[in-house]
């Protein structure tokens, strides 16, 4: 009777083939993102083929945003054998909220910046307590030279 051997990879090889470094897939197991199938009498961990898979996951999660924690769960999810394609789309959902109120703080600073610039030629005397006159405004200054009074 024959039986099929799985193939287990080094984790050197696992890093050749995913390009991803031994120290990166030494943290990822640490935190549980990853398993070894087990290791050699050398005490070399021994990956599965599908550990292959599950970086690519990771570092395509991380790419749309993701932190490790959040891949972490929803890995959890996977492993119990459920898709865990509905925390995914939560998350996605969170990240697109987070994204447009970054969207509006970063315009709201480029407004601010922009009015900054058009002010630049009325730059007046330059004062011996002013660092630049046009991040200092005149009376941001005095109103704190008088708290400190």
């Amino acid at each position: 009777m024959l039986t099929q051997e799985t193939k287990l990879l080094l984790i050197g090889q696992v890093t050749d083939i995913s390009k991803i470094p031994i120290r990166t897939i030494r943290y990822y197991e640490s935190l549980g993102l990853l398993k070894s199938s087990r290791r050699t009498e050398g005490g070399f961990r021994q990956f599965s083929l599908d550990v292959l898979t599950r970086l690519a996951f990771i570092k395509r999660a991380q790419n749309l945003g993701l932190s490790l924690e959040e891949i972490g769960n929803i890995l959890q999810v996977y492993d119990q054998g459920q898709a865990p394609c509905g925390e995914i789309k939560e998350k996605f959902e969170d990240k697109v909220l987070q994204i447009d109120r970054q969207i509006n703080q970063l315009l709201t600073l480029r407004s601010e910046i922009e009015g900054l610039l058009s002010g630049w030629k009325n730059i007046g005397d330059h004062h011996e307590d002013t660092i630049c006159p046009i991040i200092q405004n005149k009376t941001y200054s005095r109103s704190q030279e008088s708290r400190l009074k």
